[in-house]
């Protein structure tokens, strides 16, 4: 029953910066490790960033290594994805999602409904 929800996406300019959130709701939900996925139009959806369920293990995409990062809070019911110097390559619907284990891995199987980010030059 536990629902992820995505906010914080918008249009801005190449340079600007933009904070992601996805939060939790709707039930129990255990340890679990979080992650950014981005799918831009005709293309595949692809990893971001990804936290582990202790938030000491961190992996990025290279392409958005010393822009991006991601974090969560302390509860573990929402995670982060602050976004820096944004480039238009980086417009996609951005998407968390979640599994669990306490740590990264290939399969997840919660999802959000995702939220737009378009960056312009």
């Amino acid at each position: 029953q536990v629902q992820l929800a995505e906010s914080g996406g918008g249009s801005v300019q190449a340079g600007a910066s933009l904070r992601l959130s996805c939060a939790a709701s709707g039930g129990n939900f255990g340890p679990h490790s979080m992650a950014w996925f981005r799918q831009a139009p005709g293309k595949e959806r692809e990893f971001v960033a990804g936290i582990n369920w202790y938030g000491d293990r961190i992996s990025y995409v290279d392409s958005v290594k010393g822009r991006f990062t991601i974090s969560r809070d302390s509860a573990g019911n929402t995670v982060y994805l602050q976004m820096n110097s944004l480039k238009p390559e980086d417009t996609a619907v951005y998407t968390c999602a979640a599994r669990r284990s306490i740590n990264l891995g290939p399969d997840y199987y919660l999802w959000g409904q995702g939220t737009q980010v378009t960056v312009s030059s």
